[in-house]
């Protein structure tokens, strides 16, 4: 399948000749201006991003709320034929949650077809999903040997050779959507403008440890309050992943899922926004899915959205200022959409230039090192803070923004260390992220003893008795 982006990721010249104009930057004009000029760019991106995240955070402040308890318009009238897939990779902590909620889906049973992947598992995956297959006529299972490629793109890709309809919804494995969730997000496809629809995520294990915890705030600041405001300002929010839908024919015209990236969600926004379709968000459409719970893991999911991200935009940065579907300010607001995972980077090179500027290296006043030091922080904490309150979280859980600040300084490291490998490219392929199948909304909490063999994480949070309240992360 062609993609338009298949092109090789490294751009080590282009590395190079940013050093390289930077050194002749100092040589001709000297160490103290040029760093002073470097940090006054700076201000500017971190001004910018700050107005759109306190543009964002204002947005749903306002409005979030209210659209949360939204009349249930259109959930029974508008019913095509819908594929929901799923991959699978070593996913046996969490696959019989993510299979029962699928199959409580309230949808046509005639109009819906449910295919899960057994993405070449060399665990009790494919065992248990051969065994739900067996109870459930409703779930066709697909077993991808291992070392068929592509990553959840190459997944996706062949489950949908296997179905025939209107609409694809995709799930990851430690996805349980509600019942509604699937009506919810097809309602949208009504209008023949629109190529792809996200819901609302919402972590489910976010008392299960302090990185989980961390996890569930973030959340709530991405989908409650950064893709609200995104759909509210610009009508440009993002296809995510997971508990999203797309539009078999703008698929199928697309090339399918993209295996030549790891972020395949944010590459296939980008491709259905300058085919001239869009996508909207459906804050009602709810679905719980598991945080990571230590900082290896979340390491290694951050550096996979972070690499994949940081490609998206060297790949599509210019078919996006050429595209003719989309206008001036809408290209703007995509573009700033793309370089999220650059920010953590440039705000560790503003870091360092603060230091640097305390020990009298740059000319840079000390009042302007005031914006720069503080727009690093207060847009993104709006945004959490508005999280929060929208969320309904209980009072105790606003303890919960003092991991932002590790958290923050976890994510400079990563971000620029996947773009250092990005621009060298150096070799890198689609990772899972390890599960621990502690916590479900629709299963009885397993004994620690049934996974302690698997993942000693695992086996120390299981067994913990989980209300359905308890999921929404320590709500009142």
């Amino acid at each position: 399948m062609a993609h338009g982006t298949d092109r090789p990721e490294g751009r080590p010249l282009v590395l190079a000749g940013y050093v390289v104009a930077l050194a002749a930057a100092v040589v001709a004009f000297g160490l103290d201006p040029t760093l002073g000029v470097a940090a006054g760019a700076l201000n500017v991106v971190f001004g910018v991003y700050f107005c759109r995240h306190l543009a964002f955070a204002v947005a749903a402040a306002r409005w979030a709320e209210r659209d949360l308890l939204a009349a249930d318009v259109g959930l029974d009238t508008y019913t095509p034929p819908v594929a929901v897939l799923v991959g699978c990779k070593n996913e046996e902590l969490v696959v019989d949650g993510m299979v029962s909620a699928l199959l409580t889906l309230d949808y046509p049973a005639d109009r819906l077809t449910l295919v899960v992947v057994d993405d070449g598992s060399d665990d009790a995956t494919g065992a248990k999903l051969d065994a739900w297959a067996a109870r459930e006529p409703r779930l066709r299972v697909l077993h991808r040997p291992p070392g068929a490629g592509g990553g959840k793109s190459g997944a996706l890709n062949e489950a949908l050779d296997l179905v025939d309809a209107e609409v694809v919804l995709v799930f990851d494995a430690d996805h349980e959507p509600e019942p509604s969730s699937l009506r919810r997000l097809v309602r949208h496809f009504r209008d023949p403008v629109v190529g792809a629809v996200m819901g609302r995520c919402v972590i489910r294990n976010g008392k299960d440890s302090s990185m989980a915890g961390v996890v569930f705030v973030d959340y709530l600041s991405g989908y409650l309050v950064n893709e609200y405001g995104r759909q509210a300002l610009f009508e440009l929010p993002a296809y995510g992943g997971a508990n999203c839908a797309v539009r078999m024919s703008t698929l199928r015209a697309l090339g399918g899922w993209n295996p030549e990236t790891v972020t395949e969600d944010t590459d296939l926004t980008l491709r259905v926004l300058m085919a001239g379709q869009r996508v909207r968000y459906d804050v009602s459409a709810i679905d719980f899915e598991e945080a990571v719970v230590s900082a290896q893991r979340f390491w290694k999911q951050r550096y996979r959205w972070a690499r994949g991200h940081q490609k998206c935009l060297r790949d599509h940065w210019r078919p996006l200022v050429r595209s003719p579907h989309l206008s001036p300010l809408e290209k703007v607001e995509t573009t700033l959409f793309l370089g999220v995972y650059h920010v953590p980077m440039l705000s560790g090179l503003g870091l360092l230039l603060t230091v640097l500027r305390a020990f009298g290296i740059g000319d840079l006043p000390v009042v302007g090192l005031l914006p720069l030091s503080m727009l690093l922080f207060i847009g993104p904490l709006a945004e959490l803070c508005v999280g929060l309150l929208v969320g309904r979280v209980e009072r105790r859980s606003a303890w919960r923004l003092l991991g932002f600040l590790p958290a923050f300084a976890l994510s400079i490291w990563i971000t620029s260390r996947a773009y250092v490998d990005g621009m060298l490219g150096r070799p890198y392929s689609w990772v899972k992220t390890r599960r621990s199948g502690a916590t479900s909304t629709v299963l009885p909490a397993a004994p620690a003893v049934a996974v302690a063999a698997t993942d000693p994480v695992a086996a120390e949070l299981a067994g913990r008795p989980r209300s359905f309240a308890a999921t929404l992360g320590e709500q009142r």
